[in-house]
């Protein structure tokens, strides 16, 4: 599996050759560096820690767990079973994502604050006519004789969004390298500016 940190600029269209509209989300990709190296004597797996965004004024506690010669990273992420050779202290460019095709993106959907269970869960509610006292309210959730509890899982109002969220199989449409910026088709999850993690597809195959 290969994968970059990026930040999500905002979305655009492009035109293919044909003239139709490609909408795509636009990303950022900043230096990537290797910040240290997961193998299997030592942590039980293989895996590479890459980091990006130098951190202004960090710790020492923070700093300390960066190697010798290697800037404290604001964002890290590791990767499993990372393809190509690489060593702690090596930068990783765009040059990943020349052969690539279709790629997943995680990163955190836009928060919506504490939302009942008609937003939320999309609940249809009661009768709006006069008199009635059941508009929005979420109705019955517990049992009275047994077993006297509320259902782990029932829907029930709670905080809405700003959780970690994985696209999967996007089409990576273009790999700007001079602009430093990759064209995915559709959507990406997060707020303009946000951090996100583009990696090759794991459920579709590339080439």
């Amino acid at each position: 599996m290969i994968g970059l940190i990026g930040v999500k600029v905002g979305m655009t269209q492009i035109f293919d050759e044909q003239g139709a509209v490609i909408p795509v989300t636009v990303i950022k990709i900043n230096d990537n560096v290797v910040v240290s190296e997961r193998t299997e004597e030592k942590d039980g797996y293989s895996a590479a820690l890459i980091g990006s965004v130098d951190k202004k004024n960090p710790t020492k506690p923070y700093a300390g767990q960066f190697p010798k010669g290697v800037a404290p990273k604001r964002y890290c992420t590791e990767i499993k079973d990372f393809e190509g050779e690489y060593a702690v202290g090596d930068s990783l460019s765009m040059d990943l994502l020349e052969n690539v095709t279709y790629v997943d993106v995680i990163g955190t959907c836009k928060g919506k604050g504490y939302q009942g269970v008609v937003r939320r869960h999309g609940f249809a509610g009661g009768r709006k006519t006069h008199g009635s006292k059941f508009h929005r309210a979420n109705g019955s959730t517990g049992m009275a004789a047994w077993p006297s509890r509320v259902i782990k899982g029932t829907k029930m109002p709670g905080r809405m969004g700003n959780s970690r969220v994985t696209v999967q199989n996007l089409k990576l449409v273009k790999v700007d390298k001079e602009k430093k910026v990759v064209l995915v088709k559709g959507a990406v999850p997060g707020t303009r500016n946000s951090m996100v993690f583009i990696r090759s597809a794991v459920k579709k195959e590339n080439g």
